[in-house]
């Protein structure tokens, strides 16, 4: 029952669906029937529906012929009406075909021209958007075409400002172009590249100051010249104005031109061709001779890299080198004045380009760095100077020298270096131009002492005396009051000796100048030199021309009237170190000259050769005497060698008229006793064993002729009887000796008449 009623129930069921899926197809659109249709054949009743389905089709059928038939006669009414509809309908499907034809045929041209406008507004949307696409990527292009043309042309502090444009606004916006992936991994091989050029340019600019360092040096050294002689127009007269640049100013100017020009300056690196300036022209600016945008432009293209200090190490460590090289002077710098003018234009060239890069620059150099340069230059510019002017003998070369170092000084003390030890070492090189001066003036007064005749200056006319006069400071009324011609007392070399003593004077004068010295330094720099002139220079000269073999008397005469003036005139020198040094010798301190004590050597010298002379000849005059001491002859007049001696020496004493009273005198007196005592040498010889009468009476007669020479006073100035004392032992020692001998007469006498009487 139960089985019975379920299937009851599922039979209801399935007829219940299978009525709705029957609504369904009849309501549903066709082409949404398939899952409709899907649902029956899921299902297991699909037999059952097919039946409801035919059951249903002929219940459509049954109402569909019940329809027809109601209709009938209208459809037939219908049918007749289409058949006439289809002939027109016909008519007019050949109107419509022929209409069509004529249409395709009229519209070809027009389709044509509707697929040419076609595609011409295809291709004017293509082209749009192209350009509308190259707007956006041709800025990228123009700033990489101005990149590649900055860097052709070596622009490269501006190639990397393009650079970074271009990298970070422009490039971002066009990414997703191939072109532009190129350009993004072409950038670091572009930085690197103007990193690399940008160096070369700096060495080249390194290599390019380096051989041009002494023509910079050159022009720093001519401003600094013209500076000096500008200030000591200043000192002349009231400033008028100026056209010259201070450093402050031309260093405003030129950092005004770096800005304008650096680093963005296309200058090539190098030197500027400047022409030689006249000497009436202002001389550039040191700075101005030198295009350092190089250096700039790679300082900041490395500050914009983030490689600064990368750049600033380099660039001392060159510069380092390039002052070790500049710094080595030539081994033959000592010969000429250039050698030494261009290793100090080399130093200062150098120094000139660092001083200006530490204004210029913010870092690139300090101070700390330069003082340590400058300590190393110093030193071994100072080393190097006292090696090579040691070999220096000309003291034109050294004062010259001099005169460079300063203007050296000065060059760098413009620039803020110190100088101090410069100034302390040309006091060394000081006593060395000493030296070689003494030097030269010893040849000078050498040659003067040689060629003078050592004879009294004779004048004709009161042009020659003033002359004469002018050269020498002499005054004598008595000669002025003497017709011409006439002669002064002393020989050519007074005035000659006088002058060159002056021109040594002014010689050390040169060389004090501008050495930043005292007025009292000077002047005891210039005493102490001459004070060497004369107590070694010119004394040794003095010595040497007295102590020569061929000297004679008149000259030795000379000697002593020529020194004498000279001594006087040292009074003279004084004054004329006085007047150039404004220095009064009352100052404290102040050296005296030892001039007088230089010419009193001489002349004591010289008196002293004159009394040795003097022996010497009387010597020479003995060694003519021939006594015969055994004869027996008496003779009745004196011995004629020693006429002779005596004839000499009134002579020779008759020259001595110049000479000053006490030397005349002395050198008398000398003579008179060096005779008497090689008289009494020749009695007193140890062969003089036996004495006749006639030789002593012959001895007698020559002693006499010597006391006779002495009373006629050949010299003024003795007193009475003085020179004859010369004589008094050999008068006494003859008494003595013809006393025996008259006893031993007698007594001989005496035994003859003994024997006579006995015999």
């Amino acid at each position: 029952m139960e089985r019975g009623k379920m299937a009851e129930a599922e039979s209801l069921e399935t007829a219940a669906e299978h009525e709705r899926i029957l609504r369904e197809i009849e309501s549903t659109d066709t082409a949404c029937i398939g899952p409709t249709l899907r649902s029956v054949y899921d299902g297991e009743e699909h037999g059952r529906f097919m039946e409801k389905l035919e059951t249903r089709i002929r219940n459509h059928d049954r109402e569909i012929e019940k329809m027809c038939n109601f209709h009938y006669q209208g459809f037939v009414d219908s049918i007749t009406e289409l058949l006439k509809v289809r002939g027109e309908a016909q008519k007019l499907k050949n109107q419509v075909t022929d209409t069509n034809r004529k249409l395709q045929h009229e519209g070809k041209e027009l389709v044509i021209a509707m697929e040419e406008l076609k595609q011409c507004r295809l291709q004017q949307r293509n082209i749009s958007a192209t350009v509308d696409k190259l707007m956006l990527c041709l800025p990228v292009l123009e700033m990489y075409s101005k990149l590649r043309d900055q860097m052709k042309t070596k622009r490269h502090y501006p190639a990397l400002k393009t650079l970074e444009h271009l990298e970070h606004t422009y490039l971002p916006q066009v990414s997703h172009y191939r072109f532009c992936k190129v350009m993004v991994d072409n950038i670091p091989k572009l930085r690197e590249e103007i990193k690399d050029v940008s160096m070369s340019d700096l060495k080249d600019f390194l290599e390019s100051i380096r051989k041009h360092s002494d023509k910079i040096g050159e022009t720093a050294m001519k401003q600094a010249q013209q500076q000096r002689n500008l200030d000591n127009i200043v000192l002349q007269q009231p400033r008028i104005g100026s056209k010259r640049k201070s450093k402050k100013d031309a260093y405003t100017i030129f950092d005004t031109e770096i800005e304008s020009t650096s680093p963005k300056s296309e200058q090539d690196s190098g030197i500027l061709d400047v022409e030689d300036e006249e000497d009436d022209e202002e001389v550039p600016g040191a700075q101005d001779l030198v295009d350092f945008s190089p250096v700039y432009r790679c300082l900041h293209i490395y500050s914009v890299l983030g490689a600064r200090e990368t750049f600033e190490n380099y660039y001392r460590k060159q510069r380092r080198k390039q002052a070790r090289l500049v710094l080595q002077p030539p081994s033959n710098m000592h010969e000429t004045l250039d050698g030494y003018r261009k290793y100090f234009n080399q130093i200062v060239g150098f120094f000139v380009v660092e001083d200006h890069i530490l204004h210029t620059t913010q870092g690139l150099v300090n101070r700390a760095y330069i003082d340590e340069l400058w300590e190393m230059a110093l030193s071994k510019t100072i080393a190097a100077l006292r090696t090579h002017s040691s070999y220096c003998s000309d003291p034109n070369l050294v004062l010259d020298l001099k005169n460079l170092i300063v203007l050296f000084a000065d060059t760098l003390q413009v620039y803020g270096f110190p100088v101090n030890q410069l100034f302390d070492m040309l006091l060394e090189i000081r006593d060395q131009y000493s030296e070689t001066l003494l030097k030269k003036w010893a040849g000078i007064f050498r040659n003067i002492l040689d060629s003078d005749n050592y004879s009294p200056i004779p004048v004709t006319s009161e042009e020659m005396y003033k002359k004469v006069v002018g050269q020498f400071p002499f005054q004598d009324i008595e000669l002025e009051k003497q017709p011409f011609p006439k002669k002064f007392p002393f020989s050519e070399f007074v005035p000659k000796v006088y002058n060159q003593i002056k021109e040594f004077i002014y010689a050390c004068l040169k060389f004090s100048e501008d050495l930043h010295l005292s007025s009292t330094e000077v002047d005891d720099m210039i005493r102490k030199s001459t004070n060497l002139l004369l107590t070694r220079t010119l004394s040794n000269s003095l010595q040497n021309v007295i102590k020569r073999k061929n000297i004679g008397l008149t000259e030795l005469v000379q000697i002593i009237i020529n020194t004498t003036h000279l001594e006087k005139s040292c009074k003279y020198l004084e004054e004329f170190i006085t007047n150039i040094t404004n220095v009064l010798p009352e100052t404290v301190h102040t050296t005296k000259l030892y001039g007088t004590t230089t010419f009193k050597d001489a002349r004591h010298a010289a008196e002293e050769e004159i009394y040795t002379n003097l022996n010497q000849k009387i010597d020479q005059f003995l060694q003519l005497a021939d006594y015969d001491w055994m004869t027996g002859d008496l003779g009745n007049k004196a011995s004629d060698y020693l006429v002779d001696l005596i004839a000499f020496l009134r002579s020779t004493f008759a020259v001595f008229t110049h000479l000053p009273g006490k030397v005349a005198q002395t050198a008398c007196m000398s003579a008179c006793k060096h005779l008497a005592t090689s008289l009494m040498q020749l009695l007193l010889e140890a062969e003089v064993r036996q004495l006749t009468l006639g030789a002593l009476q012959q001895f007698n007669l020559d002693v006499r002729e010597c006391e006779q020479f002495a009373r006629s006073g050949p010299v003024p100035g003795f007193q009475e009887d003085t020179l004859q004392l010369a004589f008094i032992d050999l008068r006494q020692s003859w008494n003595t000796m013809n006393t025996a001998a008259m006893s031993i007469h007698v007594q001989v006498l005496m035994w003859i008449n003994v024997f006579i009487s006995l015999g």
